[in-house]
């Protein structure tokens, strides 16, 4: 699977809720978001553009590798895999026994909404500020969804620069 994606940083956020519910969006749950990034023994995953992160949901917590980035129309694209956990610490145990360091927390209130096919999270990220993320998933068809993303972006009144590093990178390169 492929995960289509812009990320901008707003200034507008509570207009930007309004508009995704004026078109029909439905709010799926607002939740904290709690994400430690591991990097491997065996290769720098700064380099090499990948992530591995277990992330604590509410009452979740998943386990996501995501490969290097890719552009297409100014959206992010990368294979992303995910597995639920049932204990964050016992994997952090096993991580770390094979050697697997952490690296970074990044900590966000994040609403969930939905709309059509599309996932939107408005994001208020601790130490970096308030951002809108559109995405998409598709199996094989990315520049259409790349465009559709566009679409919708544009009818959300999301605009400004468009980010393409993660949250992580974000804050690792205010420090």
């Amino acid at each position: 699977m492929l995960e289509i994606e812009i990320k901008v940083r707003v200034s507008n956020i509570e207009e930007i809720k309004k508009r995704i519910l004026s078109i029909g969006g439905k709010h799926s749950e607002t939740v904290v978001e709690e994400d430690l990034y591991y990097n491997a023994p065996h290769r720098d995953f700064a380099r090499t553009d990948e992530a591995l992160r277990v992330r604590k949901a509410g009452e979740k917590t998943i386990l996501t590798y995501k490969g290097p980035k890719n552009t297409l129309m100014g959206s992010k694209i990368r294979e992303e895999s995910n597995v639920l956990l049932d204990d964050a610490e016992i994997f952090d145990t096993i991580l770390k026994n094979l050697g697997f360091r952490p690296v970074a927390n990044v900590r966000k209130l994040r609403e969930y909404y939905t709309y059509q096919d599309y996932s939107i999270a408005l994001d208020n990220v601790d130490h970096l500020g308030e951002y809108v993320e559109i995405e998409l998933v598709t199996e094989n068809n990315a520049e259409n969804a790349a465009k559709r993303v566009d679409e919708l972006a544009e009818k959300l009144g999301v605009i400004g620069e468009r980010i393409s590093i993660s949250y992580l990178e974000l804050l690792l390169s205010k420090h």
